[in-house]
């Protein structure tokens, strides 16, 4: 395994929430609301980022950014990336207990990158009150990372900086970026590894650049299986994956041959 020592896992579509649906249906909320309507495509190609980030992004796209002048009459600014991000909030906080439950096989997994001797850091896009929920949810449910670091703890500063993964380097003490490896499942999260100077893994099963549900991916004939992983697998190595998994199953394998 080389000289490994930390494995840095994000939440939502990586180690819990199948498919990173809490967020999208929340973004989805939100910004009807205000009566504008964004497809799943515009909502999920910010996951990832900083909520209020993930806003301004949405905010700046042509047909949502569209659409807000054909309500409001004017520009999307900072006042309405608040406003939005508030009716955000509230809808995400009514539904995140019920999208903390742990990804098939993520709680062997950890185990086993325990027994490998890596310790477990994590960072996410959620905030800290985000986390007040999902965290112990988690954990009842069989998984808990040895760490975890949310924007608020790095001044905001969310992915795709890098901040969120050297304050993970700092709790355990870890000297050097080749040390660490970091696992996602959005573009965020891969820029985030690589803006850190990490190794960035993506994985295909259950993340939102897949954005399926385990049964909707589970229905799907062989052949369009195939096509929807191959697109998605191509999404993260054109935003500079190191390498693409399946499954995070298969990190442990994977570690184990560095």
């Amino acid at each position: 395994m080389g000289k490994l020592k930390l494995v840095v896992l994000d939440w939502a579509g990586t180690t819990v929430d199948y498919g990173c649906f809490a967020p999208v249906a929340a973004f989805d909320k939100a910004f009807r609301a205000f009566g504008v309507q964004p497809t799943m495509d515009e909502i999920r190609a910010p996951m990832g980022m900083l909520k209020r980030d993930h806003i301004r992004t949405m905010l700046q796209m042509e047909s949502v950014a569209a659409q807000w002048r054909a309500q409001a009459r004017k520009a999307a600014e900072e006042a309405d990336v608040e406003a939005v991000y508030r009716v955000f909030e509230e809808k995400l906080m009514e539904s995140l207990s019920d999208y903390a439950a742990p990804k098939p096989g993520v709680a062997d997994t950890v185990a086993q990158l325990r027994e490998m001797g890596l310790k477990i850091g994590s960072t996410t896009g959620y905030t800290d009150s985000m986390m007040a929920v999902v965290v112990p949810e988690a954990a009842r449910q069989g998984y808990a990372p040895d760490y975890w670091c949310s924007p608020d703890s790095v001044s905001g500063f969310g992915r795709p900086y890098p901040y969120m993964i050297f304050r993970n380097m700092q709790q355990f003490g870890i000297a050097g970026v080749h040390e660490v490896v970091k696992v996602g499942d959005t573009v965020s999260d891969i820029r985030e590894g690589k803006r850190a100077g990490v190794l960035s893994l993506g994985v295909i099963k259950g993340s939102s650049v897949l954005g399926l549900t385990q049964t909707e991916f589970d229905a799907l004939s062989a052949d369009e299986r195939a096509q929807a992983c191959g697109k998605a697998r191509q999404t993260f190595l054109d935003a500079g994956a190191d390498a693409v998994l399946q499954d995070i199953t298969e990190l442990p394998a994977w570690l184990g041959e560095r």
